[in-house]
């Protein structure tokens, strides 16, 4: 089966379960819900970081490499845990963080200690530039006592990498050799697109400097010498690159098979509509029209140019899509299966981030005491600074905040929601009572309409293979697209608003079946209304 038939399923080791009753999620947690996982019907788990990381940046600042951090359990849990997902035809892909180490690791600290092969390791320069760090503040820190200064483009634990040294490339490559020896057969690189630093690094005042170090040309060199010394041997293997601030272009580029790159990339344009002048920590409903002319545009080029999307709503970085999008007091449910409908139908291999499979929502917390996302108490700070309320930059932080995905999974309605016996290490959400795995798999539909769309993609060549065209491109509610291939074509509607909508669909459709739809219409006219957030697929 090729990577465009499969659905790969995020899970955030952390929040997932806790077997060992320490408030954290274990790796012993994962292979509990295989099973869970198997019923579901996903091909794939993505783990976000599992190594020894001081934890600055949630496990994004690693130690080291090649172990596991205890916190999550040991090498032989984690190998228990591969021998499990095997036996229930479930792959496993790991996050690759080679931008940057934590400030932990050895090779930073011999750094530090005047190892002169290891300071090669990092980029360190007499001036910093003006750069900016993606968490704020400058990008540039002071090198020990040495006068110098080194580049870390996230928090100033996490010092980039050098990517220009061979010696370091050869590093990285053993470290994804060490794991596909363990059977792993899926890699999630991280914002990949920055490892390509120019080689004199100036002053670059536009947006914060971030077009003097990302999508540079060389940064396709280095992810073709990796592809031809690791993964690429692999035939099963799927390769994933995070995109930061990149463009369709690159994209294509990125995961043309003819290239030698990587399978697809994930771009976060579209999970950027809700951002008032483009600035993240500000409040605004989505602008649609840009939302469906980036799905459009991604989509159209992408297909014509065999490149390949990863597609997805939610992720540990992101607010639950449910509350920024959907009228979620009123439509969770409806909403939850559209938004599902208008990406596994789509072209480009869908993610499944944990809990949106039974419609989680943001937790709602009730103060900042609640939150321990190190980018939202700095924003926190900063809204202060800006002069907003402490009232205005709490309510900002709780629609933006990275923690809204990060609370734990809610299984049960039991103590602390079945996800530990002992306070979790982040409060679990205030509707963990009503929305539940337990409960949903009970009496919910969100969880069996996943099961569908995933069904379909292996049954229909057309989603997992056809082209990609925009319909109703102006349409103010509905993001439309058919997708072909050879002898079948498939029209998919989305309605994202409460509100009806009335069409007329092409002729060619009329005479189309029903494959999925979350309100169980059977028979198609020429002129359809769509209800509130339905999503309907209709196939000839």
């Amino acid at each position: 089966m090729s990577f465009k038939e499969k659905v790969i399923y995020q899970i955030y080791p952390k929040s997932f379960l806790d077997t060992n009753q320490d408030g954290v999620g274990d790796l012993l947690g994962i292979q509990q819900k295989l099973p869970y996982l198997k019923r579901l019907g996903v091909d794939m788990i993505w783990l976000s970081p599992i190594y020894p990381s001081p934890q600055n940046d949630n496990g994004y600042d690693v130690a080291d490499y090649t172990a596991i951090n205890p916190m999550f359990g040991t090498m032989t849990d984690f190998e228990a845990l591969m021998a499990t997902a095997k036996k229930h035809n479930i792959e496993v892909m790991l996050d690759m963080v080679f931008n940057h180490v934590s400030t932990e690791h050895e090779w930073f600290q011999k750094a530090l200690a005047g190892d002169k092969k290891y300071q090669d390791y990092f980029i360190l320069r007499d001036e910093p530039t003006d750069w900016v760090s993606k968490f704020g503040g400058n990008a540039w820190a002071p090198f020990g006592d040495t006068g110098k200064y080194y580049l870390h483009l996230f928090d100033k634990t996490q010092a980039d990498l050098n990517w220009r040294n061979p010696e370091v490339r050869e590093e990285l490559f053993e470290v994804v050799r060490f794991w596909t020896d363990k059977g792993v057969k899926g890699f999630r690189f991280d914002v990949i697109n920055l490892i390509g630093k120019d080689e004199f690094l100036n002053d670059c005042a536009e947006n914060d400097g971030k077009p003097a170090y990302t999508d540079r040309p060389i940064n396709h060199d280095y992810l073709r010498m990796m592809n031809q010394a690791t993964f690429g041997k692999e035939s099963e293997m799927i390769t994933v690159g995070e995109m930061s601030f990149t463009t369709v272009e690159e994209c294509i580029l990125y995961t043309k098979p003819d290239r030698e790159e990587l399978d697809m990339t994930f771009n976060f344009h579209h999970l950027k509509v809700d951002y008032k002048d483009g600035k993240k920590w500000t409040q605004m409903p989505f602008d649609f029209a840009k939302l469906k002319e980036l799905f459009h545009t991604w989509g159209t080029q992408m297909s014509a140019e065999s490149g390949w999307n990863a597609l997805f709503w939610n992720n540990h970085d992101q607010p639950r899509a449910l509350n920024r999008f959907v009228d979620v007091d009123n439509y969770r449910v409806a909403g939850a299966k559209m938004l599902a409908g208008a990406i596994h139908l789509n072209r480009g291999t869908p993610y499944i981030y944990m809990g949106e499979e039974i419609g989680m929502i943001d937790p709602d917390f009730d103060s900042m005491e609640q939150y321990v996302d190190v980018e939202s108490l700095n924003a926190y700070q900063e809204l202060l600074t800006e002069g907003k309320s402490e009232q205005e930059a709490f309510e900002i932080v709780k629609a933006k905040s990275r923690d809204n995905s990060r609370t734990p999974i809610q299984w049960d309605s039991g103590d602390y929601n079945g996800f530990s016996q002992v306070a979790p290490w982040l409060a679990l959400g205030k509707s963990a009572d009503e929305i539940n795995v337990a409960k949903e798999l009970q009496e919910g539909s969100i969880f069996s309409y996943y099961q569908e769309l995933i069904k379909l993609r292996k049954e229909y060549p057309v989603i997992a293979e056809g082209s990609y065209e925009a319909f109703l491109p102006d349409h103010p509610q509905i993001y439309g697209y058919i997708r072909r291939r050879k002898e079948e074509s498939l029209l998919v509607l989305n309605n994202f608003f409460p509100q009806e909508s009335t069409i007329e669909i092409p002729e060619e459709f009329v005479s189309g079946k029903v494959l999925i739809d979350n309100y169980g219409t059977e028979t198609i006219q020429r002129e359809i209304t769509l209800k509130p957030y339905q999503s309907i697929a209709i196939y000839r």
